[in-house]
This record gives C-alpha cells, sequence and structure tokens, in this order.
C-alpha cells in the first residue's frame, strides 16, 4: 500500500522576502505569501488530494487553510512537521552570520549535520521527527493523496532520509523547495520514491 504525499513548503514570509533564517519563530505570511496559500489551496481542490496535514507554526496553517476549505477538510496538525531551530541563526542573513563568524558559516555550508549552528537543532534530529509524521500519514492514507504543508529546512531534510541521502548535504542537493510548489513522493514501508520536485501551483495568467 502506497501513499502519495504532497510536500509544500508554506508561503513566503516578511523574513524568507529579506532572506532571514526563520525556524521557531513566527514570522507573518507577505502579501504575495498569501496569494500563494490561496494558488496551493485551488491546487489543491483539482488534484484529488483526499487528507491535509500541516506543521502547528502559524505560517504553515495560514498557507494550509484555503486548501482546507476548498476541499473541506480539517488539517492533521503535527508538532513534528514544525521548522528547525536554526539556534545561533535565526532571525539574521548569512551575510550578518558570515560578517561575525565566517568560520561557523562555512563549516555548515559544507556539512550542515557535522557543521551545525551554535545552538540549533541538528538535521538528524529534524529528520528524525519530520519522517515518523511522514511515515504516520502513509500508513494512516494508503492509497491516498495527502497534502503537507510544512517549512522549507524541515522538508528538504525529511527527503534526504527517505531517499539515502546525506543529511548533512541537504542544501547541496536541494538548493531550496519554492513557496507553496508541491514536491510529491511516494511512500510505503520500507520504500521512498520521489516523483516530481517544485511543481508550481500557480495558474498562469
Amino acid at each position: 500500500m502506497t501513499a502519495r504525499l504532497l510536500l509544500a513548503r508554506h508561503g513566503e514570509t516578511v523574513w524568507h522576502a529579506e532572506n532571514r533564517y526563520a525556524g521557531t519563530s513566527e514570522v507573518p505570511l507577505t502579501e504575495q505569501g498569501t496569494a500563494q496559500a490561496r494558488e496551493l489551496g485551488r491546487w489543491a481542490a483539482g488534484h484529488g488530494v483526499q487528507a491535509l496535514a500541516c506543521s502547528p507554526q502559524t505560517r504553515a496553517r495560514e498557507t494550509a487553510a484555503p486548501a482546507a476549505r476548498a476541499l473541506d477538510l480539517e488539517p492533521i496538525v503535527r508538532d513534528g512537521l514544525r521548522e528547525a531551530d536554526f539556534g545561533w541563526a535565526e532571525g539574521r542573513t548569512a551575510e550578518e552570520l558570515t560578517a561575525e563568524d565566517p568560520d561557523a558559516m562555512r563549516a555548515f555550508r559544507a556539512d550542515a549535520e557535522a557543521g551545525a549552528f551554535p545552538g540549533a537543532e541538528r538535521p538528524s534530529a529534524v529528520a528524525a521527527r519530520t519522517t515518523a509524521v511522514l511515515h504516520e500519514l502513509a500508513e494512516a492514507y494508503p492509497d491516498k493523496r495527502v497534502l503537507v504543508v510544512a517549512h522549507n529546512t524541515a522538508l528538504r531534510v525529511a527527503l534526504c532520509a527517505l531517499l539515502g541521502i546525506p543529511l548533512g548535504r541537504y542544501r547541496l542537493v536541494f538548493p531550496r523547495l519554492e513557496n507553496a510548489a508541491v514536491t510529491e513522493i511516494e511512500l510505503s514501508r520500507g520504500h521512498a520514491a520521489l516523483r516530481s520536485l517544485n511543481v508550481p501551483t500557480r495558474t498562469a495568467a
């Protein structure tokens, strides 16, 4: 029994527009992020989504809300889908971090697991909790299509864990998940397959 999980990053936030690390902080969606959430909702209504799950963080809940209304579904909220805690880097830009400690930034860019930011949650910990939720959803909805609204780093790390890619390389293998785009995986017990990556949900003008 194989589930299709449709992984979507939340809409753009104020900090992401400024290229700041946004992990545990509650940061509101921008006007563009709200529009992206509406587009994701329209997309979900036309793509056979049968269940909806999201992170408890506000930006993920707000992004999932239009899909919940369109599908008449109550989102399944799971704490394991929350974004990584970036510790020292939280709320700051890469340029600010590099100016303060260039060695720490070099270590992080080379291997995000071994060179995790001071005080940050390691990718291995993020992967453990995020993949646990994805496996839970796959078992609960076999042969179904489940939309999962979460976060850029949490989802990239989970993809690496499921596909057998070293976790410290998540930034190199998956440079970015676009806001409100959909990445599809097939997931069953002991097997994961990547079906598509960063599929836009925006309707052509």
